[in-house]
């Protein structure tokens, strides 16, 4: 899938989120970072279109990874508009549990790995 090139904005917000990722996203990020996981290319923060920026995303498989703590609570509507946005784009979408990953990681990769 081709997606639009980040604009100025979107391109900063995306480092500035690397800079300050959750404890569970630097968790999950350390285990699928250079080709660790399956051998697959992983980017963190991806901007989709200049619309969304996801968590993680696996180009080879046109796969998001979210994950989902404290920052998503009261936040349900958005998060379906999103959620159906990147579906209609032809993604596929994982929603992992913030709570899973610091304390199951090899349930959450294993679930990964069953579900792609």
């Amino acid at each position: 899938m081709q997606l639009e090139k980040p604009n100025e904005f979107f391109r900063n917000r995306a480092k500035e989120l690397r800079k300050n990722s959750t404890l569970s996203e630097v968790l999950l990020w350390n285990q699928l970072k250079n080709k660790k996981f399956m051998e697959l290319d992983f980017d963190r923060q991806k901007v989709i279109n200049n619309k969304y920026i996801v968590d993680v995303y696996c180009p080879e498989l046109n796969l998001i990874i979210e994950v989902d703590g404290s920052t998503h609570d009261n936040k349900y509507d958005y998060d379906i508009e999103r959620d159906n946005y990147l579906l209609g784009l032809g993604f596929k979408i994982i929603h992992i549990n913030d709570l899973d990953i610091k304390t199951n990681m090899e349930g959450v990769l294993d679930n990964i790995k069953n579900l792609v």
